[in-house]
C-alpha cells in the first residue's frame, strides 16, 4: 500500500548561503530526488549541491 498523497501545494526552499532553490515539484533528479519529493522526505544527510551546506541552512520561500 502506498503512502497517501498530500493535497498541500508544493513549496520551495532556498539555501541561505548560496541561493540554491529546492522546488518540491521539480525535485532534484540529478541528486537522486524524484520530482514531487517533499522537503521533509529528503534525508537529513542531504547537502546543497552547489555549496555543500546541510538542510538546516535552507529556509522556506514564502510568496
Amino acid at each position: 500500500m502506498s503512502a497517501p498523497v498530500s493535497d498541500a501545494p508544493f513549496r520551495s526552499y532556498m539555501c541561505v548561503v548560496c541561493g540554491h532553490v529546492y522546488d518540491e515539484a521539480q525535485g532534484a533528479p540529478e541528486d537522486g530526488i524524484a520530482p514531487g519529493t517533499r522537503w521533509e522526505d529528503i534525508p537529513d544527510t542531504w547537502t546543497c549541491p552547489d555549496c555543500g551546506v546541510g538542510k538546516d541552512d535552507y529556509e522556506l520561500i514564502v510568496d
